[in-house]
């Protein structure tokens, strides 16, 4: 080893972070400040963004003879980063790709893909970037070196694990102390190392081996181990960890500092940010591990080092989706020694891993977590037969985890009833307090996890507020930028820019007021009637029943959706005003018989939402023809009381119910002309209804081939948070022409979204009436309050908020809790946003207000909801 070795610092840069010249740019800012400081910086790189993603897509392509076109993009990811970069593209990533592409044939020739062969195409996007990476460095001006990571790690060699486990999710080892070899070979490589992360060599040196799911992390953390680095920095698209999910919730707070115990309890209960396998490597060295913005390097991220003593409390909440229950009852575990082994037994043969545990006399309770392993149902199925010889074992899925994440937390219990109380509504399938006192994790239904987590996260802010680990809020450490790698950023310029003095002077005029711009209204129509696909498309008009707007809708030749005989009257007058022949469609919930029959007497279509009124009330709907809403099994969309569909909503006749449906029609002389489905509002997956076409394709296909409408519901979301792309409508049309296709012919297909016609055509305008602070927290109160907006004490929604009255730069921006003048502790617009220095008489703006806002109002208090002006 050489006699002088300046000290190593690891920074690891994940796929985002890698992937254009702008942030290679500032990988080589990075580095050279590292060099600077007297330090050799070891840059740990992933492949470019997606291109991992295309390799897995690529193996898939092969077997099927589709790959060309998926090499062809790969390689074109790369030449145009090698453009921006101003180098030539590598020979080695040139002979990298043209090897791609020989596999990929060979696979289609073969039929199959070995495992080994898989491992070795997926580590080509790390080989590639880092590369083009060491390539652009030299270009300007670093002494840059590379080296293979697969000469520098080697995993575990564990014969008893099947190979496809050994080759692709291998393990290193993590203690161990400093690897002279490692150390050698990054000292001679140059000033600056690159190498790759997520790979390193099979044991006993047979090939490549990759290390699972956030194995980038991993590998920068056991480099740092074995470089005996001063540090280890992860570089990232956000400026470190936050008290919650800050994509979800703005208001969370940054972590400043961390000790590793409370990192790996946050990495290991849902925090994205860190995979918790990155951990133990760092606290084993006693390396001080950081988490960086690449975009903003300037900001100072998160501290994680060894334990330092602090008071107990709480830091964050945390959550993860998906979870499985399994419960086992029975009476013969009582005083009897070794239930426990048997049954976990049971769980390790089948390679489940166990996450959370509670036991009582009788009953053992166990959660499995997805993230370890996706749960393979017919896994699960040989699970519960085994459990069942000697205990009665049943499972429950879908769940959530609730976690509370702090240090300490046994002594703060008392502390923490206000938290508490909000689970007094929830279904609590399962409570565990972690034996290291680090985490409280509560178990519940999905449905009710969004609403939960929100006021969970704002109990938990008002609880920890003003320590001196806590930093600002996402809004006030990035302000009004999104991170550009999760997703293409909204650029359109909102219409309320360019008439900002006409809302001022309707806020004069008197407020709360909701503005509406009509023309928007009637643009988002025509983006609707301009998709190839639909057959019809009809405006859920429960999102805003104003008459001008409707009667916009209606003029661009749209349908409408009623809820009410209240509304199928306001859509059939306004149908007749335009002189519209398209569909009324009336889609009861829970109504009465007689609502029922004035649909019909309207000329409305009707849709049967339930068995019981055709079974209760045949006569009317003898000789009918009618739709019925079918519930395809799962729900998407923003928020958990918006998802409509799955056992836990209300809507919808279930697939088990089609034989007694199917039956029922016959019986009465009833013709299902169409299905009916919708699964959840604010989504925009472009792809998120083709589940739903396939259901209700199968079910015209086994039960009513006299179908010839079938209606997707709506659902599509738009832009409400800054870094959120909007619903691609070419691809949403794309996928849309799928489903048609699995539709017999001459079936039409309908959509009716509400939200996205009227939401972004809307504002709510409200003014300042007073100014408070109680301790670090400031109050705007405003003249705004729940009886007008309730999404945000509903739903926990979050809605943009503006001043009108100042820019930033004629104050200074200040972080304010704005609420309203409602006697409710939720009455809350928004917490923790950043605005300009409020002053009494300042007019704000609360955007994204078109949708369920006055529709949604009330008098409570006896207050009047916001009145409501169209502009022109």
């Amino acid at each position: 080893m050489s006699e002088s070795v300046r000290p190593f610092v690891v920074l690891k840069f994940g796929g985002t972070s890698v992937a254009t010249a702008v942030r290679w740019r500032t990988i080589r800012d990075l580095a050279r400040q590292r060099c600077e400081e007297g330090l050799r910086p070891v840059l740990v790189c992933s492949a470019l963004a997606k291109v991992s993603d295309l390799l897995v897509l690529l193996l898939d392509a092969a077997l099927n003879g589709g790959h060309k076109a998926i090499v062809a993009n790969i390689e074109g990811r790369h030449h145009a980063l090698a453009a921006d970069l101003g180098i030539a593209v590598p020979p080695e990533v040139s002979d990298r790709l043209g090897w791609l592409s020989r596999v990929a044939e060979g696979v289609h020739l073969l039929g199959e893909v070995p495992v080994r062969t898989r491992a070795e195409v997926l580590a080509s996007g790390e080989l590639m970037s880092t590369w083009l990476g060491v390539h652009a460095l030299r270009h300007w001006g670093l002494a840059a070196g590379r080296v293979d990571a697969r000469d520098l790690l080697t995993t575990i060699d564990d014969p008893s694990l099947p190979e496809a486990v050994r080759v692709l999710s291998g393990s290193c080892a993590v203690g161990g102390g400093v690897a002279p070899a490692v150390v050698e070979a990054c000292a001679q490589a140059g000033d600056v190392v690159v190498t790759q992360g997520f790979i390193a060599r099979l044991s006993g040196g047979e090939g490549t081996a990759l290390l699972g799911r956030g194995g980038s992390d991993t590998s920068a953390a056991l480099l740092a181990a074995r470089l005996g680095a001063v540090r280890c920095e992860i570089w990232t698209d956000v400026p470190g960890m936050f008290t919650a999910n800050p994509r979800v919730f703005p208001s969370a707070r940054l972590l400043r500092t961390l000790d590793f115990n409370e990192a790996q309890e946050l990495a290991s209960m849902g925090a994205k940010v860190l995979h918790p396998r990155c951990i133990p490597p760092l606290r084993a060295a006693g390396i001080e591990l950081s988490v960086h913005c690449t975009p903003r390097p300037e900001l100072d991220g998160t501290r994680i080092h060894t334990l330092v003593e602090s008071a107990p409390g709480l830091k964050a909440v945390s959550s993860r989706s998906k979870v499985t229950l399994i419960t086992m009852d029975t009476l013969g575990m009582w005083q009897q020694p070794g239930f426990l082994a048997r049954a976990f037994g049971v769980f390790a043969d089948l390679g489940l891993s166990i996450d959370l545990v509670a036991t009582s006399e009788t009953s053992v309770t166990v959660t499995l977590d997805p993230g370890v392993a996706a749960l393979d149902p017919s896994v699960l199925d040989r699970l519960l037969v085994r459990l069942n010889t000697f205990c009665k074992a049943t499972q429950l899925g879908g769940l959530v985890a609730v976690s509370l994440v702090g240090r300490g937390i046994r002594a703060i219990l008392h502390r923490l009833a206000p938290v508490f109380e909000l689970f007094e509504e929830q279904k609590v399938h399962l409570m565990s307090q972690a034996a290291n006192d680090l985490n409280l994790t509560v178990v519940v239904d999905d449905v009710h996890a969004d609403r939960l987590l929100a006021q969970v996260h704002g109990a938990l802010l008002a609880e920890v507020d003003g320590a001196a680990w806590l930093g600002g809020s996402w809004a006030a450490v990035m302000g009004a930028e999104a991170a550009e790698s999760v997703a293409p950023v909204d650029t359109r310029v909102p219409w309320w820019k360019v008439r900002q003095q006409d809302l001022i002077e309707v806020a004069q005029a008197g407020s709360p007021a909701y503005v509406y711009d009509g023309e928007q209204v009637t643009l988002a129509a025509q983006r609707l009637k301009g998709l190839a696909t639909p057959g019809a498309v009809l405006y859920a008009m429960k999102a805003n029943p104003h008459p001008g707007l409707l009667a916009r809708i209606v003029a661009e030749g749209l349908g409408v959706e009623c809820v009410s005989p209240a509304e199928v009257a306001a859509g059939r007058a306004a149908l007749d005003a335009a002189g519209s022949d398209a569909p009324l469609l009336f889609t009861p919930n829970f109504a009465a018989r007689e609502e029922y029959v004035a649909g019909f007497e309207a000329g409305a279509f009707v849709t049967l939402d339930n068995l019981h009124p055709l079974a209760e009330w045949p006569e009317v709907f003898a000789g009918r023809e009618v739709l019925v809403r079918i519930d395809p099994g799962g729900g998407a969309g923003h928020h958990a009381h918006v998802r409509t569909a799955g056992a836990r909503s209300k809507f919808g006749v279930s697939q088990e119910q089609l034989p007694e449906l199917a039956r029922l029609c016959a019986l009465h002389n009833v013709e299902v002309i169409g299905l009916h489905a919708h699964v959840g509002s604010g989504v925009r997956d472009p792809h998120a209804w083709e589940r739903t076409g396939h259901v209700l394709a199968s079910v015209i296909s086994e039960w009513f081939e006299s179908v010839r409408i079938v209606d997707l519901g709506g659902g599509l979301g738009v832009v409400e948070k800054p870094g959120q792309a909007p619903l691609d409508l070419d691809a949403f049309d794309a996928s849309l022409a799928g489903v048609q296709a699995l539709l017999p012919e001459g079936c039409a297909l309908w959509l009716e979204p509400g939200r996205y016609l009227v939401a972004e055509a809307g504002v709510l305008l409200a003014r300042v009436t007073q100014l408070k602070s109680k301790g670090p927290v400031r109050y705007v109160g405003v003249d705004v309050g729940m009886n007008s907006l309730i999404r945000p004490a509903l739903y926990g929604a979050w809605h943009q908020i503006y001043s009108l009255s100042a820019s930033s730069e004629e104050r200074e921006l200040v972080e304010v809790d704005v609420v309203g003048p409602i006697c409710e502790t939720g009455d809350v617009i928004g917490r923790a946003r950043r605005l300009p220095s409020p002053q009494e008489g300042d007019v704000l703006l609360i955007g994204t207000a078109g949708a369920y806002g006055r529709a949604m109002s009330s008098s409570y208090n006896l207050r009047s909801p916001a009145r409501e002006v169209v502009l022109g």
